[in-house]
């Protein structure tokens, strides 16, 4: 095993990773003591993404992507226990050429339009809020699929299947997962007392004092939808937050009809292929005029589960561009008043 050549210490989580930077030094004479494993398969590259997209399609293969950064814990999983599967290992390197980025890294990157960016300013070119962040590319370069947050090892298979077997223009990520995912779960779609009750109707615009608002996309059988209301949404910091909003429950693949904020009336179904949404649970963010402003579609636990609601409710948003970041000033905030963080 080969340490990941990320020189910046930090804060981090899956898909909502926080940053907590420390001097950069050379690796090899002051590793990070956060630093993330990487694979010996991962390749060494150039970083010109035209050249590996070209080189990965002469071997038969598609390219991968993976953001990641020292100290997060979902890429530390990822690595630990998705990349510890032999069938997962095995399918990933039969169908995919694996490069590593440090979303705060230096090193020059080129994307396929030719231009030249640091791997940080690359990461904030393509909006990755989350680590682990992993895009997977076909042979032209175009996102085949991208997977923004951790993914455990059942579910991140399957998306490995939906890419390799190139079932993009068969059918949609979402269909694909219900159709492929088996797990243990309690087959039933749980009720919280802050949830909105229907008919739904979400129009935001021209409503004095609107809340934001949170809507759910759930599954009766979802395993990590039983963990958020079991464990989640019983955390004291959630849910001190939690009244600030509107917060709705739907069926990702639901008939109910709803008003969108948009104001389209659409089954729940219709809306979530919309939105794109394909993981549950997902929690997609509007703010009180009706836009999305952030969207939780990966595992997640407590600490970024609050963080994501204090991001939207305190409006931070407007002036933090970079939700890493905001958790980074989140988590130094609550340890400077003696607080206890539990990122995993």
């Amino acid at each position: 095993m080969r340490r990941c050549p990320l020189p910046i210490v930090v804060l981090a989580f899956a898909w909502m990773a926080a940053t907590h930077a420390a001097p950069p030094a050379p690796e090899a004479l002051n590793p990070s003591p956060h630093a993330i494993d990487i694979p010996g398969w991962f390749q060494e590259t150039f970083l010109d993404f035209r050249d590996d997209i070209r080189g990965a399609a002469r071997a038969g293969k598609r390219l991968m992507v993976y953001f990641g950064q020292d100290g997060c814990p979902y890429c530390r999983e990822l690595m630990r226990v998705n990349f510890s599967h032999k069938g997962i290992v095995d399918k990933t390197r039969r169908h995919f050429t694996a490069i590593a980025l440090n979303i705060w890294g230096d090193r020059e990157v080129t994307w396929i339009d030719g231009k030249v960016r640091s791997e940080k300013a690359f990461a904030a070119f393509l909006k990755v809020q989350f680590t682990p962040t992993i895009l997977l590319l076909d042979e032209m370069g175009n996102v085949a699929l991208r997977l923004n947050g951790y993914y455990p090892p059942h579910k991140f298979d399957v998306a490995l299947d939906y890419v390799a077997g190139r079932h993009g223009g068969k059918t949609s990520f979402a269909d694909y997962l219900r159709w492929n995912i088996r797990e243990a779960d309690s087959g039933t779609l749980h009720d919280e007392l802050f949830f909105l009750k229907p008919p739904f109707d979400f129009g935001r615009s021209g409503r004095p004092g609107a809340r934001p608002l949170a809507v759910l996309f759930e599954q009766k059988h979802c395993a990590a939808c039983d963990e958020l209301h079991a464990v989640g949404f019983k955390d004291k910091a959630t849910l001190a937050l939690v009244p600030k909003f509107d917060v709705a429950r739907l069926e990702l693949f639901g008939k109910q009809v709803v008003t969108t904020p948009a104001g389209k009336r659409l089954t729940e179904a219709q809306w979530g292929r919309e939105l794109k949404v394909a993981y549950t649970p997902t929690i997609v963010f509007f703010d009180a005029r009706g836009e999305e402003v952030l969207r939780i579609e990966a595992y997640l636990r407590p600490f970024h589960l609050a963080s994501s609601f204090d991001y939207v409710a305190s409006g931070a948003y407007r002036t933090q561009p970079s939700f890493q970041r905001f958790i980074q000033a989140r988590a130094e905030r609550i340890r400077e008043r003696g607080g206890n963080i539990e990122l995993w």
